[in-house]
């Protein structure tokens, strides 16, 4: 029996199939298939927009709620977007292709030490998750270091995501991922990084043993959708091409140049991604160097810093001084005065903030 022979249909109750009908067909455009029986109907089965339904009079089960998507929602049902039938079916109308809805930042202060927390959640496919910013400010952001104790092959499928800005930071290990129109499988060592620009199609295909990355999601919430119609690897495309204004960015370590940091005391290598995302992200590792180290604010909106190596001392105005290490990760709104004190030699820090041109003030 093939694919084509098998058909599967949602079961709706009815008390009055009649007032039924007109609903089904004229209203939500659905196309009449079986009705019986015929001298008094109480059950048809009706076809549209990707499912079948059956209404039963007397059927034991919920009226259900039935959400139909599409890109024109004020030409569908009189541009109503909520509508009850007469069976008690709730109908909600939603967009089709996902879209970002980015929720205003709650701003605080946050620290987030390694030592204190709960074990590790394992999360889908046997992988390992920590959130690294518990409130998510307000579902304005995720940051999630992951782990995959084991390694190997790993079982994903091609897929994108509806976000506004989204970076793999390769902690620890190496994993191999496969990118829409970047050809074969790239390789990330630790210390290396991308960018995932909203839609492009990808696939992770393996790990090492013990890999760790740490991973920026914004917003929180984003939709995930698996396309199976695409293949991977699908050859080299335009490198200057956009995916909703953000090219794909793929920043090495070891090809990576050293510079002056924003903060005194500090050198840093910047990764390109503020300017690949256009200003929306960007992205640096920052180093201990020689000098004093200062007090300092910011004006960036999302403002995440991970703890890499080392260790330090984070000093921020109206807060008791925490002793961060490896591990650690801190949110500093804008405008909080902070200073990063007692710096071991080997610190290295990740940073991340939204936007990616914002301004520094020393104090």
């Amino acid at each position: 029996m093939s694919a084509n022979d098998i058909q599967a249909e949602f079961l709706l109750p009815t008390q009055e199939l009649r007032e039924d009908l007109p609903f089904f067909t004229k209203t939500l455009g659905m196309r009449l298939e079986t009705i019986f029986p015929a001298d008094d109907p109480s059950v048809a089965s009706f076809s549209g927009h990707g499912v079948r339904v059956r209404i039963e009079k007397g059927a034991e089960t919920s009226p259900g709620v039935l959400r139909i998507l599409t890109d024109d929602p004020d030409g569908f049902a009189g541009g109503q977007r909520q509508l009850t039938a007469p069976n008690g079916t709730r109908v909600v109308i939603l967009p089709k292709t996902p879209v970002v809805d980015q929720p205003s930042t709650q701003h605080e202060f946050v620290v987030r030490r390694l030592k204190d927390e709960a074990p590790w959640v394992i999360g889908r496919a046997g992988m390992h998750y920590r959130d690294l910013i518990e409130s998510r400010l307000g579902g304005s952001i995720i940051a999630s270091h992951i782990r995959i104790p084991d390694g190997g092959p790993v079982p994903d499928m091609v897929h994108y995501h509806t976000v506004g800005f989204q970076l793999i930071f390769c902690y620890k290990g190496w994993v191999d991922v496969l990118y829409e129109d970047q050809g074969e499988a790239i390789r990330l060592h630790a210390g290396d990084c991308v960018t995932q620009p909203p839609g492009i199609r990808h696939r992770v295909v393996e790990a090492s043993p013990e890999i760790e990355v740490i991973e920026i999601g914004v917003p929180a919430e984003h939709v995930t959708t698996i396309d199976h119609d695409f293949t991977l690897p699908n050859g080299k495309g335009d490198p200057a091409r956009e995916w909703d204004g953000q090219t794909f960015v793929h920043h090495v370590k070891d090809q990576a140049t050293w510079q002056d940091f924003r903060l005194p005391g500090f050198t840093a290598r910047d990764t390109g991604i503020t300017a690949g995302t256009k200003g929306v992200a960007g992205i640096w590792v920052a180093r201990r160097s020689e000098g004093e180290t200062r007090a300092a604010s910011h004006d960036a909106d999302i403002h995440f810093t991970f703890v890499m190596q080392g260790s330090m001392t984070l000093e921020a105005e109206g807060q008791e001084a925490r002793q961060l290490e490896t591990g650690d990760a801190f949110v500093i709104p804008p405008g909080m005065v902070s200073r990063y004190s007692d710096a071991s030699a080997d610190l290295e820090l990740l940073e991340v903030a939204l936007r990616g041109d914002f301004t520094t003030q020393l104090a």
